[in-house]
């Protein structure tokens, strides 16, 4: 999956796989995670989110079932 890179003082990147709904977040620790059943208007709102990591935590990380790669 591709990954768009982002201004984020603890995200990295951002990558999205619509036909499977799979967010995928990579951390600037290096670490990648998946996020599953994300709908496209939710990556939508993350992306142009003035801040990824709250937006993460608030709206995706308890929301959605995630699994490190």
């Amino acid at each position: 999956m591709q990954r768009t890179p982002v201004p984020s003082s603890n995200i990295r990147s951002i990558g999205y796989d619509a036909n499977q709904a799979i967010l995928e977040v990579e951390f600037t620790s290096g670490d990648v995670y998946h996020y599953y059943g994300v709908p496209k208007y939710l990556y939508e709102q993350f992306m142009s989110s003035s801040s990824k990591g709250s937006f993460l935590s608030d709206h995706i990380r308890s929301s959605y079932r995630y699994q490190k790669q």
